[in-house]
């Protein structure tokens, strides 16, 4: 895997560099629309849409969206790899036809009507349902072209890397979102109410329509429609797939740990007279990029980093095992009064503790995705069969499912713990928090998360990694191939 999408030479038996370009740019799209999507929406919604008696509503009817999830994620995922298609096109039709209509139900979800509490939270169900469905569809097609892109493995790993620094520039251009927002309220006295709904057009429609330009790749596996197998086995050939099981229970443990919305604790947090130039959004944007550089740039060197880590799991290992590290020592380090997390000089401390875990951490995408790809030609050798649409449903259904979670413990710790409470007409209400608002944030914010990173290290552990098994598979998927081929011609 080389460093530059440009320094492989192109073969006629490997995926051209264009195309890798085009395939990175569609996940670019996606990743805007759907970051401003889940890191916006709830907040949107409990403080411009519902009345202060009805803010928790928002946090537990996103964590009952979940039910859906997990009955329309399983049911996209055998669809995909039921439905009968032309050769060589089985994901194509979800990437061109799914985007403006997922893009038109993200920014409709934005419009903030003038009616009751109860048709919000039915407004917002019908057209989140709709979205996720639609979306399931869309997420799965791009992330299953991954295994249809290469039957070589290492090439793969390539598409891999790239795909997912795409995928992290789109979710880069959402996290500015932030300090857009503090400039166009603050600075222009724009309401932020109308802030969020014309972004929700700019970045939810918007990013849909670039995702689009991930049409234009090229299947390079088959996936035969097998007319013998049912729509059950289809569903629950996940079984022959540990590594996949195993990966689904490690990214989804990520979420189950005691935490706040990160935004209420940059909007509050940041508006003393410590804080200087920190200012609410500006402090929430700054802390993304400054802690996520080195992770984006150690994403572009991935190739020459993973293999001094020891290959894909050994890096999801250090990874989870520096976070916690750098986590105790941010907190620990705020405990001195001159690099309090409130001041500059502390949230520049906080920011570089969370960025050496970062580095690590960028890499985690291209490692689940390369370990779930490799995964899928395991099952084709055991069974017979390509899975690409359940096994990627599978990585859609444990993101969106422990987001669910994470919202539900995020409304939890927020609304009975913190006792946060808007008042009404109160612009500065996010000042006006009870003393346990202020005193637990922090906590929460910083050492909560390490629940879930040791949950992590524990179900990752029992994931197989080996690159003679990888290249065993490809010989002998190659062979089964070839016969397959020549038996077909000798039938004609």
């Amino acid at each position: 895997m080389g460093f530059f999408l440009f320094s492989r030479e192109e073969r006629e038996d490997h995926v051209n560099n264009r195309e890798v370009l085009d395939f990175a740019i569609g996940l670019a799209g996606q990743n805007i629309s759907y970051g401003f999507i889940s890191s916006r929406l709830v907040y949107f919604y409990e403080n411009h849409m519902m009345s202060k008696a009805r803010q928790h509503w928002v946090g537990k009817f996103m964590t009952a969206t979940y039910i859906w999830d997990a009955i329309n994620d399983v049911l996209v995922g055998g669809i995909v790899d039921k439905r009968r298609h032309k050769p060589l096109q089985k994901m194509r039709p979800y990437l061109l036809y799914m985007p403006p209509f997922i893009g038109l139900l993200s920014a409709l979800m934005f419009v903030n009507i003038n009616l009751g509490d109860l048709f919000k939270i039915v407004w917002l169900a019908v057209l989140y349902c709709a979205w996720d469905l639609l979306y399931s569809f869309q997420d799965v097609a791009l992330w299953g072209l991954l295994p249809l892109s290469t039957p070589h493995p290492g090439d793969r790993s390539r598409i891999a890397h790239w795909v997912t620094v795409g995928a992290g520039a789109g979710g880069t251009v959402a996290g500015a979102f932030p300090l857009l927002l503090g400039f166009l309220r603050d600075s222009l006295g724009f309401r932020e109410a109308g802030i969020f709904t014309v972004f929700a057009f700019v970045f939810g429609l918007g990013g849909e329509l670039v995702s689009m330009d991930a049409a234009r790749f090229h299947e390079r596996v088959d996936s035969p429609y097998h007319e013998e197998e049912s729509f059950l086995q289809s569903l629950t050939i996940v079984r022959h797939n540990p590594t996949l099981i195993f990966i689904s229970l490690a990214r989804f443990s990520l979420g189950l740990a005691p935490q706040i919305n990160p935004t209420y604790f940059f909007q509050s947090e940041y508006r003393t007279e410590a804080s200087g130039f920190l200012k609410g959004g500006m402090a929430e944007t700054l802390y993304g990029v400054v802690s996520g550089a080195p992770g984006a740039i150690a994403l572009l060197f991935a190739g020459k980093i993973i293999p001094l880590f020891g290959g894909m799991k050994k890096t999801l290992l250090v990874s989870q095992v520096t976070a916690i590290g750098m986590r105790l020592a941010a907190f620990g380090l705020s405990k001195i009064p001159a690099l309090h997390h409130s001041t500059v000089p502390g949230f520049l401390v906080m920011c570089a503790c969370v960025a050496v875990f970062n580095i690590p951490g960028g890499l985690m995408d291209v490692a689940h995705r390369s370990l779930t790809s490799d995964s899928v030609d395991e099952v084709e050798l055991k069974t017979g069969i390509r899975s690409e649409g359940v096994s990627f449903s599978m990585q859609n259904f444990t993101t969106k499912f422990s987001g669910g979670v994470s919202n539900l413990i995020q409304n939890f710790f927020l609304f009975h713990v913190l006792h946060y409470a808007k008042e009404e007409g109160d612009d500065l209400y996010i000042d006006h928090q009870p003393p346990e608002f202020y005193k637990w944030q922090y906590p929460l914010f910083m050492l909560g998360p390490i629940v879930g990173s040791v949950l992590y290290i524990l179900f990752i552990s029992f994931v197989k990694d080996s690159e003679d098994r990888r290249r065993e598979v490809e010989r002998l998927l190659r062979e089964r191939r070839e016969a397959a081929a020549v038996h077909s011609a000798a039938g004609e």
